[in-house]
Order: structure tokens, then C-alpha cells, then sequence
């Protein structure tokens, strides 16, 4: 693909377990993208990536004129001139792929969060779990794993099994020892499986009720390409949950997006100071520093301060000329 002469614009979101990369041109259309599978965060698995976004769209590094980085490793993104929270660069992309959208399920390979976006498609509540692998991508594979499949063909499995069976145990660390006890004593892996995903459905439901239920809902991730993850968290949900044609990277679009908006036409020049007025968090130590001691009045923040904030960042970007 060779595109047309113009400013364009990266966006990278570099994972626990992927690096994904998305250019956008100053229409804000995707010109080019690229998933990267990694077994941890990597510079090199990004440096991958970015490369083969820019082949895709048929440029080179400098054709970019501002890139933001997000994810677990934005921080190691070369030349990115700003960085943004997950959080908030997956509601940026998903309210552009999925307009109207009211609740973004996201599921990674070492997280998952839920999301809830407001009528502007800003972060308007979250919920994160970070700290545990429960019910995210590293889960499924210590499922197939243990029932000797391609983590690729668990959806399927999953959606032929007819019993419902107890799976106790939702850590990673230990599932694994349950589910070949559950094979040991005759249960059949397409129940075991379908189980599975009925028990991850019913935690992130518990997600979800952190952040108030809502519709449309869109999930994203490399789980959302699992079709009985999908089935079964829509049957709890009680509602049709949406899938992008790309749900992996959501973030990197919206990471994109948000330097199209930062850096384009009537924005700043990349490494200029950029002002997000904020709502400030109660009780957050960083807030009151910024805003002279006090929480009570929002003021200048760097958005990845409020990873785990009990009110979250709303973010509106002003242009600068």
C-alpha cells in the first residue's frame, strides 16, 4: 500500500503479552496496523510491530507526526512524545469503532478491565483487575494446556459442552491441578471447558457490577476473539455484546486518535506541553499536590497518574495553536 502525502499519526500499545501499532491518517482512518505476539513486554516485539504498521501503510518512521504510547510498556516506546492510560485510550478507540457505545469490556492476556463510557465517549467509571490472572488470556491457556488443546480452538470446544461442572479455583496458579483432576475422574474436556467460561463470565459480571450495567457493550482483546467468552458473558449480561472486526487493537487506535487530536491541525507541536483539565480524585495525594493542597478543584494532571483512582480521569484534550 502506498499512501497518499500527508500527516500521519501512531499510536502503540504495548501489552503484557502483545505489541500493537496503529497509524492513522488526519481524518483519523486507519492506514495501517500490526499485532505483534510476545511472550512478555518487549521492546523488540514493539519495534516489530511499529515496523510493520508503517509497511502497511506504506511509510517510514518519519512520515509520523506524533505518536503516543499506552499499555504496560508505553513508558519504553522510542520517540513517543506522550503517554496515556489504557483505560482512557481504550474508550477513545472503541467510541470511534463503536459509536454509542456505553460499556467496554476488555480482556488481555494478564489483565481486565471494564469500562464505562459517557454519551461524549469518555471515561466516565472503571474497574481494573490487574493483579491476578484470573479470566484473562494467560487463564485460557493454562485451560488448554491442561486439556491438551490449541488455545486457538477453546471457543469452539467450550460451546459444544452440555454439563455444568464446579470449577472452584479461578487462579491461574492453581486451576490447572482442578481441571486434570476433573479429566481423571471422566469429565469431558468440551464440559470442562464450557465451564471454564461460564465461571469467567460470572467474575467479570462481578466487574461489571462495580461499574454499573449498561448498553451497547463492546468487548475487546485477544479474548474477545473467543466466541464462547463472548456467548457466555452475553448470556449473563442478558444483552448482545459487540465485537470489532479487529478487537485487539482498540487501544493503539485510540492511543493513535489521541495523537491525531494532540499533535494535528490545531494541536501542539510533539514534546509541548499539553493541558488535560481533570476531575480530581478524593483523597489522591497528586491531586492535591497540583492543585495547591486541595482535591477539590480539578487542575493539571498526567494522565497516567489515576491507574487504579477510585474517581477516574475525565480527559478533554484543549487545542493549542
Amino acid at each position: 500500500m502506498v499512501t497518499e502525502v500527508g500527516k500521519y499519526y501512531l499510536g502503540v500499545d504495548l501489552g503484557s503479552t502483545t505489541a500493537k501499532s496503529v497509524i492513522v491518517d488526519e481524518r483519523g482512518a486507519i492506514v495501517g496496523s500490526n499485532v505483534v505476539q510476545m511472550g512478555a513486554v518487549s521492546k523488540e516485539g514493539m519495534r516489530r510491530s511499529v515496523e510493520g504498521a508503517l509497511l502497511a501503510a506504506g511509510l517510514v518512521r518519519d512520515d509520523i507526526s506524533g505518536t503516543i504510547g499506552t499499555g504496560y510498556g508505553r513508558r519504553l516506546v522510542p520517540g513517543v512524545d506522550r503517554t496515556f492510560t489504557e483505560i482512557t485510550c481504550h474508550a477513545r478507540g472503541v467510541a470511534a469503532m463503536c459509536p454509542g457505545v456505553a460499556l467496554v469490556i476488555d480482556v488481555g492476556g494478564q489483565d481486565s478491565k471494564v469500562i464505562a463510557v459517557d454519551d461524549e465517549g469518555l471515561v466516565d467509571n472503571f474497574a481494573m483487575n490487574d493483579r491476578c490472572a484470573s479470566g484473562t488470556g494467560r487463564f485460557f491457556e493454562v485451560l488448554a494446556r491442561a486439556i491438551e488443546v490449541d488455545v486457538d480452538d477453546l471457543g469452539a470446544l467450550a460451546l459444544r459442552g452440555t454439563r455444568d461442572l464446579e470449577v472452584s479455583s479461578m487462579c491461574a496458579t492453581f486451576a490447572e491441578t482442578e481441571l486434570v483432576s476433573l479429566l481423571a475422574e471422566g469429565a469431558e474436556p468440551a464440559d470442562i471447558a464450557a465451564s471454564v467460561h461460564r465461571a469467567v463470565a460470572a467474575r467479570t459480571l462481578g466487574m461489571v457490577a462495580q461499574v454499573g450495567k449498561r448498553s451497547p457493550v463492546v468487548m475487546t482483546g485477544g479474548v474477545a476473539k473467543n466466541a464462547a467468552a463472548v456467548k457466555f458473558l452475553a448470556d449473563l449480561l442478558g444483552t448482545d455484546v459487540r465485537v470489532p472486526a479487529d478487537p485487539q487493537v482498540t487501544g493503539a487506535y485510540g492511543a493513535a486518535l489521541l495523537a491525531l487530536e494532540t499533535y494535528g491541525a490545531n494541536g501542539s507541536e510533539p514534546g509541548s506541553d499539553v493541558e488535560f483539565p481533570v476531575r480530581a480524585a478524593p483523597g489522591c495525594a497528586t491531586c492535591a499536590l497540583v492543585n495547591g493542597g486541595s482535591t477539590s478543584t480539578p487542575g493539571a494532571h498526567d494522565a497516567g497518574a489515576h491507574a487504579a483512582a477510585a474517581t477516574p480521569l475525565r480527559l478533554t484534550i484543549h487545542s493549542h495553536r
